[in-house]
């Protein structure tokens, strides 16, 4: 695999079952950019193990005063600083295209990890850590990679140093091959202690940016009710606690680096000491000294490396396993459910859409509205809806950050069967096929840069044209808006740039903008949750009549609580207690239905009791009011 090559056609199917397997997987899945990067490294390291004994030979030459041997010795000092340079800038160009490569290949399974899981991702894992894992643990886990060729080339480099000592220098030879496992291995003892305080610094860096992520994220609603400071003194106090961490981290290292670097030095020492006075004695050649201090020195660069991969294991394993985390989530629980005893097929087009936990029933080709008197339930069964059940795995986590765990929601959820389309359960379908087959828009969309044309280049079936959607959302001001905004020269608003996340709009512009996009895809179902929350009444009731006329003959469900979008149903449904209370016309449940009543008007426990009374019951109970008042 080659830079130019990426991004990969398939990333392949990681092993997310801990995040040292993780890292396996991702090595073998490179094994040949790592041989090519071992194979570099050999010639690098080889040249540089190589250049003591061209040295000595030298040496040696100049003092038995032999040209030949002295020429001998130039040329194989010329070739092997060749071999080095050679191998150093192939080995630098493999070794980073092994660590984009792999950087590459985990951000691409966190990207198809993202758009299989959608909206539900962020409930079960935090939006801080997703960004956490798709930035700084990307770049640490590539370095671990890389870093593995590199390592054993050093390792070649340094068995290659001492056993050419052996059989060159054998007195010295023995002091070195014997001085070098030591040192190698000297920092052993400390590495576990280093690499728990390098996982303590990552997991509080990790905290710390979900904190700054989600509070970045709800900063408009945090200046909305004073908790701006609150958060803010709360990323500050996150922030010295990884500086501290950070600092006890660093001091362990530093001391693994003084061993590194005083146990060779006193290497070189014993080794020049016992040299000299073997040279003194006539037990070896001047030029055997000098390779075998060159020798000793040369290892000073191979054994950093030992430092390096340690450094780099313990930096990318907390960080492949928060990525093995995320990659390991599924759309559904396996163990909850059974396989199908044959493929499943695509559902008919034209089948009802049935919630057996909630059961709601959404006939195909008619438009339903759904009533919930809880926001947060019905977002959750919008995406249940859409085949995503709600927290399945996520169950355990603290959401709310209270400590006291919010696992009911996640293990209720995978009790529960999964929504049929047709008959057919969506998640056994295909991931694509399901979100073909329905479309869920959430309450808050997202809209990504770039031109209008752009925003609605979507999957869809071709019925529905962008003009006919932006007019059903009553979108004309949208339009002038951004045509206005534009710059000279653009006269299609289609071709008018929205900013990231349409910030330059305001909260029902981008609602309406979603709402057109959604639209324009023309899938067979299509959920929208509280679609036109943020606009006025008059916009509303064209909006909905917009919808009702353009999705005629499609299955539509709407989660809302307005009385426009409800009276131009077909099919009202209330959802209490987490099941069907009711079902009707809005006028219908409006006269029979005191509990939707008090969600659909907003009635207070007293007006609902007064609402109840009969002529007599009511003139006492005004006058008790009088009274008490």
């Amino acid at each position: 695999m080659q830079i130019s090559d990426l991004p990969y056609p398939d990333p392949g199917v990681p092993d997310a079952r801990s995040g040292p397997r993780f890292l396996l997987w991702l090595g073998r899945g490179q094994i040949g950019g790592q041989l090519k990067s071992l194979c570099w490294g050999m010639l690098h390291f080889g040249g540089v193990a190589g250049l003591p004994y061209a040295v000595g030979l030298g040496v040696d030459a100049v003092v038995d005063r032999e040209p030949n041997r002295l020429l001998l010795a130039g040329g194989l000092l010329v070739l092997i600083g060749v071999a080095i340079s050679v191998g150093d800038a192939m080995l630098h160009r493999t070794a980073v295209t092994n660590w984009i490569t792999a950087a590459a290949r985990v951000q691409q399974l966190l990207a198809r990890k993202t758009a299989e899981l959608g909206s539900a991702l962020t409930r079960r894992v935090a939006a801080g850590e997703v960004v956490a894992v798709s930035t700084g643990d990307v770049e640490k886990i590539g370095w671990f990679v890389e870093a593995v060729s590199r390592f054993l080339a050093a390792v070649f480099a340094i068995v290659l140093v001492c056993v050419g000592l052996v059989f060159y220098a054998p007195d010295l030879g023995v002091v070195v091959a014997v001085g070098v496992p030591v040192i190698a291995l000297a920092a052993l003892p400390l590495l576990p202690r280093a690499t728990r305080r390098a996982d303590v610094q990552r997991e509080k860096a990790g905290r710390a940016t979900e904190l700054a992520s989600d509070t970045v994220a709800g900063l408009r609603v945090l200046r909305g009710i004073g908790g701006e400071e609150l958060f803010l003194g709360r990323y500050r106090e996150a922030s010295q606690e990884v500086r501290k961490a950070a600092v006890r981290s660093a001091r362990m290292w530093a001391l693994i680096s003084a061993i590194q670097v005083a146990l060779p030095g006193l290497l070189l020492i014993t080794v020049v000491w016992y040299g000299a006075s073997l040279a003194l004695d006539g037990r070896i050649a001047v030029g055997e000294l000098v390779a075998a201090f060159s020798a000793v020195a040369t290892l000073l660069y191979p054994l950093r490396h030992f430092e390096e991969i340690a450094m780099a294991y313990s930096f990318s394993r907390p960080s492949a396993q928060r990525a093995a985390r995320v990659l390991s989530l599924t759309r559904t629980d396996p163990a909850e459910r059974s396989a199908p005893a044959e493929p499943v097929g695509e559902p008919a087009a034209g089948g009802d859409l049935y919630d057996p936990r909630t059961g709601l029933l959404a006939p195909a080709g008619r438009f339903t509205a759904v009533v919930c008197g809880d926001p947060d339930l019905a977002g959750r069964l919008a995406e249940r809806l859409g085949g995503h059940p709600m927290d399945e795995q996520g169950g355990d986590r603290d959401v709310d950050g209270d400590g006291d765990g919010d696992g009911a929601a996640g293990r209720e959820a995978q009790d529960a069967p999964s929504v049929l389309l047709g008959g057919v359960a969506l998640d056994e379908l295909e991931l694509d096929t399901a979100r073909r087959l329905v479309l869920v828009q959430d309450k808050d969309p997202v809209l990504l840069s770039g031109t209008l044309r752009e925003l609605f280049d979507v999957p869809a079936s071709g019925s529905v044209d962008s003009a006919a959607a932006l007019a059903a959302a009553q979108c004309g001001d949208v339009l002038d808006a951004l045509l206005q905004s534009a710059p000279d020269g653009v006269d299609d608003p289609m071709d008018a740039r929205i900013t990231e996340r349409g910030r330059s709009l305001s909260g029902g512009q981008r609602q309406r903008l979603a709402l057109a996009r959604s639209l324009v895809t023309d899938p067979e179902v299509l959920v929208l949750d509280e679609p036109t929350s943020a606009v006025d009444s008059h916009t509303e009731a064209r909006i909905a009549d917009g919808i009702a006329a353009l999705r005629a003959g499609r299955t539509t469900v709407v989660l809302a609580s307005s009385p426009l979008l409800l009276d131009r149903a077909d099919r009202v449904v209330l959802i209490d207690g987490g099941t069907v209370a009711a079902v009707g016309t809005h006028r219908e449940l409006l006269h029979r239905e005191p509990r939707y009543r008090a969600v659909v008007t907003r009635e207070t426990d007293e007006e609902q009791r007064l609402a109840g009374l009969g002529m007599t019951e009511l003139e006492e109970a005004l006058t008790e009011i009088e009274e008490s008042a």
